[in-house]
């Protein structure tokens, strides 16, 4: 971390960390393959995925800086996602991790992916599934040191930055997590 640099927490986030969630997503948007999207989000939008997040109960964490002086600045995020809309999958999520380019590296996703965990134990899930650009070894690996299992890769699935994309899918599955559904 750079020498200003004090500490860097991890804590639920709030409605009110929007703007610093969203200036890492639109910066990966626009520089790197972790999202597919081509169009950075609006406020407004970041601020209903927010809102969604919490009337569904799926955690969402930011990485907080704080400098020597006191200042604090959002360098990550994380949070569980609605896996899909169909009952049945209402045991499993997708997670999501993006860290600020200037703090990549520093091992800052491992404690953002940490807390999404018993977060997902805590809600009865059952399963987290990642799907990760193939080519994003880094965050492959950081998902494979928490137990993560790759049980798909989608060859030319995804196409950004004129280039075809193939997407793995890692699975970690949490036993006892869930209830048992009735038939």
């Amino acid at each position: 971390m750079n020498p200003e640099s004090q500490l860097v927490s991890v804590r639920p986030a709030v409605r009110s960390d929007c703007p610093g969630i969203l200036a890492i997503y639109n910066d990966a948007v626009l520089t790197t393959t972790a999202t597919y999207d081509y169009e950075p989000r609006s406020l407004e939008h970041r601020q209903q995925w927010f809102d969604d997040h919490e009337r569904g109960g799926y955690a969402m964490f930011v990485a907080v800086e704080t400098t020597q002086a006191g200042e604090q600045a959002i360098v990550g995020w994380s949070a569980l996602n609605r896996y899909h809309d169909r009952m049945g999958f209402r045991f499993t999520s997708e997670n999501s991790i993006y860290i600020a380019a200037s703090h990549r590296g520093r091992g800052i996703g491992r404690l953002l992916l940490e807390p999404l965990i018993p977060a997902a134990r805590a809600r009865g899930l059952r399963n987290i599934i990642a799907a990760i650009d193939a080519s994003n070894t880094a965050s492959l690996r950081l998902h494979e040191r928490f137990g993560f299992v790759q049980v798909g890769l989608f060859r030319r699935v995804g196409y950004k930055f004129d280039r075809w994309l193939d997407v793995a899918y890692l699975e970690l599955e949490l036993p006892g997590a869930a209830p048992v559904p009735e038939p």
